[in-house]
């Protein structure tokens, strides 16, 4: 097949306007059921399990792991693989059976909301703001793969893609709320899985199979670690063994089940609790399968074309080059889908936390008046539109990173040590008090920024975020501890519901339990 796939067959053209259609037809359906800020956000928490559970998968497994996570695996080997298998099952029962539970019984919006409660006003104000920062970078992010994906298939130029892909993903998200983004994620991930399949038989039948693959691999020289899934402690990789095991196991992927905003968000609008632990089961097992659909093509692509300039280009390669009239139309609805899950899930989750955790109680302190539910739900949608356009501003300024990977890996180090450390001492100690959680906060993003510009001056690896979040994560225990200890205790009714052993024997926080049960279950069957 050509190089370039700037002219599509007709089959192609067909599959990608039924799929493009299909999602605004998807918004539009919903978008007749939103009446409220709390329809728009959580779905009116009418979601059943497997909406919850695929949506999570959706939101999680985006363009960037499907063409970067393959670019990690053509430059350094099967250990990409740890992102999906080390750091996914072991994570998600910590969060479907510890955290979860905690979370939907206390009705929250958002992350930092309960780490308000729990806290107080300063703690939730900082996570909100980093979450909005991480959010809103992740969109551009997104953004711009839009364009390195589209760029070798479409021969769009990166403006025109990042514009395309902005509009469609604005319409259903702005109309439909959380329901058109979940429900919208359940076909991307079928589109995803289809698609991602293909490429994976097509690549491995051109490359001679994985034996020859390997073979090739080994061949070229230099390449010893390549299949070793832990790899040495040295400095010539990201993703040393102590690093997957300490940082990602233990720290990374467990602060990402259970703080990240966009995942939980699902979890947070499910039918019931039941629904909110099953769907993060469900998302752990489909997790499973997703370094086999990333892997295989950026192991088969460094076999069949090893001199490439820039590792990130590997899937785009195999698609232009091995994918038939057809299925090439296919594998583009499938990156096109990884990429709109990706960005309505941090676009809805964005917006729910600015207005949840910044708007709302500004405009309470300003007015005396709490935010209604009509303001909440346009002032929601109008910041979707604002973000889509700064996302589309930024997403070129993205295009610097060689590995966007890593840089969102970066990212998310600087505060998913201080984040887990908060919610695990939150959750477990009673002790931990308001004024020991502001402390470890603001002394775990600290060093863990500062640990990172200093980089190869104190950590061996050549880019050290892993072992970045260990000692954040340690430092905000420590801060908090110390600070809670010197700190008077929180009155235990600020406590009621939110620490470890005294919700299920408060009997007043579960007699609210049972009648928020009942209300929602009055307005489930919208979806």
């Amino acid at each position: 097949m050509q190089d370039a796939v700037g002219n599509l067959a007709v089959i192609d053209l067909i599959i990608i306007v039924a799929y493009m259609a299909g999602m605004l037809v998807v918004g539009g359906y919903f978008a007749r059921f939103i009446h409220s800020s709390g329809d728009f956000f959580l779905a009116g928490r009418s979601l059943p399990f497997w909406a919850v559970g695929v949506s999570i998968v959706a939101s999680d497994i985006g363009a960037i792991d499907l063409v970067f996570g393959s670019g990690g695996t053509y430059r350094y080997g099967i250990a990409q693989a740890n992102f999906d298998w080390i750091g996914s099952m072991p994570a998600v029962l910590f969060a479907a059976f510890v955290f979860v539970p905690y979370y939907w019984r206390a009705g929250v919006y958002t992350i930092p909301e309960f780490l308000g409660r729990r806290y107080n006003a300063g703690v939730q104000t900082i996570q909100a703001v980093i979450w909005l920062i991480f959010m809103s970078a992740n969109v551009a992010m997104m953004l711009w793969t839009s364009a390195v994906i589209l760029q070798p298939i479409l021969g769009w130029e990166p403006w025109l893609a990042i514009t395309v892909t902005a509009i469609l993903i604005g319409i259903y998200t702005v109309t439909g709320g959380l329901a058109a983004v979940v429900m919208t994620d359940v076909m991307q991930v079928v589109v995803m899985f289809v698609g991602t399949g293909a490429l994976v038989v097509l690549s491995l039948w051109e490359a001679g199979g994985l034996g020859a693959v390997a073979a090739k691999i080994q061949s070229q020289g230099g390449n010893e670690n390549f299949f070793r899934l832990l790899m040495p402690h040295s400095a010539d990789t990201p993703y040393p063994w102590t690093g997957i095991v300490f940082g990602l196991g233990l720290i990374m992927s467990t602060a990402y089940f259970v703080g990240n905003q966009a995942v939980l968000q699902r979890a947070l609008g499910a039918r019931s609790e039941w629904d909110a632990k099953a769907g993060m089961l469900v998302a752990g097992l489909l997790k499973l399968l997703i370094p086999v659909l990333m892997f295989i093509p950026g192991l088969a692509a460094r076999a069949l074309y090893p001199e490439l300039e820039k590792a990130d280009q590997a899937v785009p390669m195999l698609v232009a080059r091995l994918m038939p009239p057809g299925l090439t139309g296919l594998m583009f609805a499938a990156f096109f889908a990884a990429i709109m899950s990706s960005v309505d899930s941090y676009l809805n989750s964005c917006v729910t936390v600015f207005i949840s955790d910044l708007y709302s109680k500004g405009y309470r302190g300003v007015t005396g008046r709490p935010l209604s539910d009509r303001h909440g739900l346009i002032l929601g949608r109008w910041f979707t539109v604002a973000l889509l356009v700064a996302g589309c501003l930024a997403a070129p300024w993205i295009g610097k990173f060689e590995t966007l990977y890593v840089a969102l890996q970066t990212l998310l180090s600087l505060f998913q040590g201080p984040t887990l450390a908060l919610l695990l001492l939150g959750i477990l100690w009673s002790r931990a008090t308001g004024w020991g959680g502001l402390a470890g906060l603001i002394a775990g993003v600290t060093s863990s920024t500062l640990l990172t510009i200093l980089g190869d001056a104190v950590f061996p690896s050549a880019e050290p975020f892993l072992f970045v979040s260990i000692w954040s994560f340690l430092i905000t225990l420590f801060v908090t501890a110390v600070v809670s200890l010197a700190t008077p205790r929180e009155p235990p009714e600020k406590l009621r519901g939110l620490v470890y052993g005294q919700v299920l024997h408060d009997e007043p926080v579960q007699q609210a339990l049972e009648q928020r049960v009942r209300n929602i279950d009055s307005k489930a069957g919208s979806i």
